[in-house]
């Protein structure tokens, strides 16, 4: 069995005629996104992959054996729908509420493409967009709080989300220390001055609106 251990992410610059002749690993994106995994190879050969915590392996990545031999990884087609419209304007609306529900999302020139979801198909068929089953390779944007592509180690969806709330709590307990001092620094002083009629003392939240599609379906 092969021990692969290593990911050169594409491009990766190694000769083409290198990339040609090595065995191909050929998996949907959700197989991809695990960093410990036994497979077959297209020329039949079993390899164990043993990859660090969150890799996501994208179609070109090169893998590296402890033998020193390559394996180059494709993204297998699989199930999605394609998302098209005539107009961007109406992709973006439809990006937009597809990002509301943390959907992993493709993002192509003119498409949107995402797994197979008869709900959200039904959704994006409200919004006014074309939502069609296809059979394709699916490469959805690495999240925003990941960095990118860094070098087969993009971050996974959870990692992102938790990185998307440890900046959110920041910020907002930052809001929070700031109305909590003009509270004390307002009330230190006598209150000689009255408050004009309707004043309201409450330091409630803020700017932190929820649209009616945030329903974070997972």
């Amino acid at each position: 069995m092969l021990k692969i251990d290593k990911v050169l992410s594409a491009p990766h610059g190694i000769a083409a005629v290198l990339v040609r002749r090595a065995p191909k690993l050929v998996l949907p994106f959700a197989e991809r996104s695990k960093s410990r995994l036994r497979a077959v190879l297209d020329n039949g050969e079993e390899a164990a992959l043993f990859l660090p915590r969150g890799t996501v392996l994208r179609g070109g990545d090169l893998l590296v054996a402890e033998d020193g031999s390559f394996v180059e990884v494709q993204a297998a087609p699989e199930r999605v729908l394609e998302v098209r419209a005539v107009d961007s304007h109406a992709l973006m609306r439809a990006a937009y509420h597809l990002g509301n529900r943390h959907t992993p999302v493709e993002v192509g020139h003119d498409y949107l493409r995402l797994e197979f979801d008869p709900v959200l198909a039904d959704m994006l068929a409200r919004l006014g967009v074309q939502a069609a089953p296809a059979d394709a390779p699916f490469e959805p944007e690495a999240g925003a709080y990941g960095g990118g592509h860094k070098h087969g180690h993009d971050a996974t969806f959870a990692e992102d989300y938790a990185a998307a709330q440890a900046v959110f709590h920041e910020r907002h307990g930052h809001d929070h220390d700031h109305h909590d001092h003009d509270h004390d620094h307002d009330h230190g002083h006598s209150h000689s001055h009255s408050h004009p009629r309707g004043h309201d003392d409450d330091h409630g939240e803020e700017g932190h609106v929820h649209g009616p599609d945030c329903g974070h379906k997972h």
